[in-house]
């Protein structure tokens, strides 16, 4: 989007000016480019780092049974790609691979630079599935171990897509629109929530939020059992679903960028031990894949609400 189609979004918006001073307190005026009270992910000790889209500390503490020590931290971002640009980009990665149901770090490949071992986009092709608008978790889970198998001496980051929008399976129609439709609208489910254009109750939103994570909790549980080592369980960033921001008390929704309320950084850091160690090495990348459509891309932030 440009800087124009930005002013007339914002001008029929009016609230998106105060998210936008927000930010700018948050940001300290672009004195800084991410929340750098946060925790670097890639410089702890793991063997796998899953990281659950959007889960915050508070709904994880409260909806997982997961085995392990749970402790709340902060993330050093509030959008998946701010995540990437804080942790990942110029790093040398070659001793871990990524696993990732989330398009971004692909749409975002000329400006976050990362060289992985290998990078599973398992968003594309079969991965994705057409009925949900999102990458199953079940699907993640397969496609980790199979990872798993192929490098044995390699980290694995597995980003699930879950908790985030879209909300699998759900069944819920508001006036205004059925927004667990990612075809139903163009604009996102947390946009028409900041502009009042649904009648929902935040508790009825919570529901299928936390459903979302519940959609996926049992397959994570089944990565922890079936991969040695030590495994930590943290989130890329929060949600606010209905809470006030500030400085500027308005009611905010969803993930904007480059803000960093508790509900958006404050994220769980499970740790989970089981087995032996992986002996890592860091030998040379796989050669990347830039064959993928830029359309198919595309559609597929769009189907998980990302706005353009």
């Amino acid at each position: 989007m440009d800087t124009r189609s930005r002013l007339v979004r914002a001008l029929d918006t009016p609230v998106l000016f105060c998210r936008h001073a927000n930010r700018l307190y948050h940001r300290r005026l672009g004195l800084r480019r991410c929340n750098e009270a946060g925790t670097d992910p890639f410089e702890a000790d793991w063997d796998t780092l899953v990281v659950l889209d959007a889960c915050r500390y508070d709904m994880f503490e409260r909806r997982s049974t997961l085995p392990g020590d749970l402790e709340r931290r902060q993330s050093r971002a509030s959008t998946t790609v701010e995540f990437l640009r804080a942790n990942v980009d110029g790093r040398n990665l070659r001793d871990t691979v990524y696993v990732t149901a989330n398009p971004q770090l692909h749409q975002h490949r000329e400006s976050i630079r990362a060289e992985f071992a290998d990078i599973v986009e398992v968003w594309s092709g079969d991965g994705w599935s057409d009925e949900h608008g999102t990458v199953l978790p079940e699907t993640v889970t397969a496609a980790a171990l199979r990872a798993n198998e192929e490098y044995p001496n390699k980290r694995l980051v597995v980003h699930y897509m879950q908790p985030h929008y879209p909300f699998v399976g759900a069944d819920a129609d508001f006036d205004g629109g059925d927004f667990t439709d990612p075809e139903a609208t163009e604009e996102n489910v947390w946009v028409q929530l900041l502009q009042g254009r649904v009648d929902v109750d935040r508790e009825a939103v919570w529901e299928l939020y936390d459903a979302n994570l519940d959609r996926a909790l049992p397959h994570v549980e089944r990565l922890l059992r079936d991969l040695d080592g030590k495994t930590v369980v943290t989130a890329d960033h929060g949600n606010m679903v209905g809470e006030r921001s500030f400085p500027i008390p308005f009611r905010e929704w969803g993930h904007p960028r480059g803000i960093y309320t508790p509900e958006l950084v404050d994220v769980p850091w499970l740790v989970y031990e089981d087995g032996p160690r992986r002996t890592v090495d860091a030998s040379a990348p796989a050669a990347a894949d830039g064959s993928l459509d830029d359309d198919v891309v595309a559609d597929r932030l769009r189907d998980l609400g990302y706005a353009e």
